[in-house]
């Protein structure tokens, strides 16, 4: 079998007159020799890339051929003009011997052997430059991610020394609790926007300006001295912070295709594990050493040379690089004369397309109730273990709590993965249903052990740790899938505004966590403190059940294809 990547114009000859007549030909054939005379310098010498004219040589059997735009390159791997966009001309044929020369291959129902790709998914295996780009694009939007986890904490590390710091007589521990306040707000509004406005902007673009901005701020905030100046520049940290989410998960859905995504978003989802476990090192410790202004400032200088890295190395999609969609979407090529037309306003992509979706809306409320059961345990275990199972001292309590993360690393990894593998199982079915199934069964399991964690005795702290650390395992997998859900639910151009809007009201669920738990446990006591996390959980089953059939945008699509192709039949 053998793999051709051709143009639709004519295939360029040592002359003319040698041209092709068809113009849906691929650039190589089976019987090249037919169409273009051989000659022994072809075999001895190529021209150099670029030039117009090129030799003809016929590929051994058995050797992958690839020829990309204008070049026949009768190599093992394709080559590929990096920074050329795809831009509908380059044909992808698979299998070439069964096209025959001068053929045309159908432009309607399944595409047949030998015809052009509409998609990377046709192929049986991917080209190796593609793999190689793609995991490039991943590992950077993962270091990227974890860079802004960086930027964002450090402020956390840094403050104990800066209230120590004589230099500093105005700042105290309620100053910081200001401002460790001011962030969420900032943070679930800018989420919000930069999702929607977005939508228009290269993701790839947006991230690397992006934590680049967010680390200028950390370096700037180094240089101040007044409560007036830590605030505002908190503030606008809070308000460039959400741009990574939305922009990593428009890039990570376009380079990876439905039946592999799960696996790789919740690799991705790492990042937030990696960041918060870089922070305390790099912030806390420049802080503690030299001062903390290093603090701020180490952070902000990692940042901005990551930027950089992401700015030179990222590409939002495989067509940026002239390679066809991992997955092809069906009914959205535009016929002839529509491709003028105005773009939807970022309001209509908004409201139509979010915000009319009753499925985002049942996804924004149960990330509602993930994250008041995320925040009430990260927020208050500590406090629960030193009121009601009299553990000596925070310390105490923080170790035995110290497994929330950990667990939730490896929830995470493999909630994806065995989401793939239902998909995997039944490709017909809904995929977004099968995520969701999975995103149900977690949640039931982070129910069973906060129950396991509330009947744990004060005396066998391994139970409580390992509770918790099931706890983390539980916990993450929702918050990992429920986005992914999000961004499978719509098309490629509103991924980023539903992140942006899930991200919203998720953080307004980590608001509810605080004061309200608090009155509660004030009040009630500890017992209402789990019973409250206990219906949380019961209310996000309720709001998943209706989706466990839900089929994801590119499967909606390819529904609508088909029914129109019985009708026309």
């Amino acid at each position: 079998m053998a793999y051709c990547l051709g143009h639709r114009t004519s295939l360029l000859s040592s002359t003319a007159q040698q041209r092709t007549s068809s113009p849906r030909r691929p650039a190589c054939s089976a019987t090249p020799a037919a169409s273009i005379p051989l000659s022994a310098p072809s075999f001895l010498s190529r021209p150099m890339l670029g030039v117009a004219s090129r030799h003809a040589v016929r590929p051994q059997r058995g050797l992958k051929c690839y020829a990309l735009n204008e070049d026949t390159n009768f190599s093992k791997e394709p080559r590929v003009n990096v920074g050329k966009p795809f831009d509908g001309n380059t044909q992808y044929v698979k299998d070439q011997e069964a096209y025959p020369a001068g053929s045309q291959p159908s432009q309607n129902g399944p595409a047949p052997e030998g015809s052009p790709l509409a998609s990377l998914q046709d192929l049986d295996e991917y080209p190796g430059d593609f793999k190689r780009r793609r995991w490039i694009t991943f590992v950077g939007i993962v270091v990227g991610y974890a860079c802004f986890y960086l930027t964002r904490n450090s402020l956390t590390y840094t403050a104990p020394v800066m209230v120590h710091d004589q230099a500093l007589p105005g700042v105290n521990m309620i100053q910081i609790g200001a401002l460790t306040s001011i962030f969420p707000i900032a943070y679930g509004f800018s989420k919000f926007a930069s999702g929607v406005l977005g939508a228009r902007t290269s993701p790839s673009y947006l991230l690397a300006f992006g934590l680049m901005a967010t680390a200028a701020v950390n370096i700037l905030f180094g240089f101040g001295h007044s409560m007036l100046w830590f605030s505002v520049c908190w503030t606008i940290n809070g308000l460039l912070q959400g741009v990574g989410g939305p922009c990593c998960a428009r890039i990570l859905t376009s380079w990876y295709a439905t039946k592999e995504r799960g696996t790789y978003w919740g690799m991705w989802n790492i990042a937030h594990n990696l960041g918060g476990f870089t922070a305390p090192l790099l912030a806390g410790t420049a802080a503690r050493s030299m001062g903390w202004k290093w603090g701020m400032w180490a952070p902000g200088i990692v940042g901005v040379t990551v930027g950089i890295l992401l700015l030179l190395a990222l590409r939002d999609s495989p067509e940026a690089i002239g390679y066809p969609p991992v997955e092809i979407v069906e009914g959205k090529a535009q016929a002839a004369g529509e491709e003028d037309q105005p773009k939807e306003s970022l309001m209509t992509l908004l409201v139509n397309n979010v915000l009319k979706n009753p499925y985002i809306w049942m996804l924004a409320i149960t990330y509602f109730f993930i994250y008041v059961v995320r925040q009430g345990v990260t927020s208050w275990f500590v406090f629960y273990l030193m009121k009601a199972k009299g553990v000596a001292d925070a310390g105490a309590a923080a170790v035995r709590v110290s497994g929330l993360e950990l667990g939730g690393l490896f929830g995470s990894l493999l909630a994806g993965t065995v989401s793939d593998v239902l998909i995997a199982r039944d490709p017909e079915g809904g995929s977004v249903g099968k995520r969701i199934q999975v995103v149900m069964a977690y949640t039931l399991g982070v129910a069973g052990m906060l129950a396991a964690f509330w009947a744990s005795p004060a005396s066998m702290p391994w139970l409580q740790w390992a509770t918790v650390f099931m706890i983390g395992f539980f916990l993450y997998g929702p918050q990992m899938l429920i986005g992914l859900c999000g961004a499978e639910l719509l098309a490629p151009e509103s991924v980023g505004a539903s992140q942006g809007f899930l991200g919203w009201v998720a953080y307004l669920g980590a608001a509810n966590a605080g004061i309200p738990l608090s009155i509660i446990v004030n009040k009630h006591g500890w017992n209402a403190y789990f019973l409250s996390l206990f219906v949380a959980c019961g209310c996000a089953l309720l709001l998943l059940a209706p989706m466990i059939q839900a089929k994801s945008y590119v499967q909606r699509q390819a529904a609508d294809e088909d029914e129109l192709k019985l009708k026309g039949a």
